[in-house]
């Protein structure tokens, strides 16, 4: 995920502004950071998702092909929007409705693996995901099924 961070929060030296010198930000970010580091407790913090090599090369794989099936089900809905006006119908609503789903899904997952600590409160917050995203996926399903569809309610608000 991206974010923006105000240099002289990160570095209390000062900084010249990231345009204005070759260099590239994260040298900046690093200089900084080990600039920090001696003037502060020396103490070393490692993450680590598991602690065999083993299972942290198995989850970065799984990590990656997560990430990029997550940007192939965006770039499908970027495609999807031509297709549902171009040729509205069932298949598409239908589709529509599951890649919809699934965005949300990974999108709200995310904000929950970001904000939500705690064993208890992560298992009560992936048991709503799941909840939420059920119920939003037969909701779509049945909207499409005995409504006009989520292409032609997206073409009538247009209308308007």
């Amino acid at each position: 995920m991206a974010s923006f961070v105000r240099l002289s929060s990160v570095c209390h030296r000062g900084v010249k502004p990231l345009f204005a010198r070759n260099t590239f930000l994260p040298r900046e970010l690093l200089a900084c950071r080990t600039l920090r580091e001696k003037d502060c407790i020396q103490s070393s913090v490692q993450i680590h998702a598991s602690s065999s090599s083993s299972h942290s090369a198995a989850g970065s794989k799984a990590a990656s092909m997560h990430w990029t099936g997550e940007r192939m089900v965006s770039v499908l809905l970027l495609s999807m929007a031509p297709a549902a006006y171009l040729y509205p119908g069932p298949a598409v609503d239908y589709a529509v409705a599951a890649a919809l789903t699934l965005h949300g899904h990974w999108g709200i997952g995310q904000v929950l693996t970001d904000y939500v600590h705690g064993e208890a409160k992560i298992k009560l917050a992936n048991a709503s995901l799941y909840t939420l995203s059920m119920v939003t996926f037969a909701g779509l399903c049945y909207f499409n099924y005995k409504d006009v569809g989520i292409c032609k309610a997206i073409a009538m608000l247009w209308s308007i």
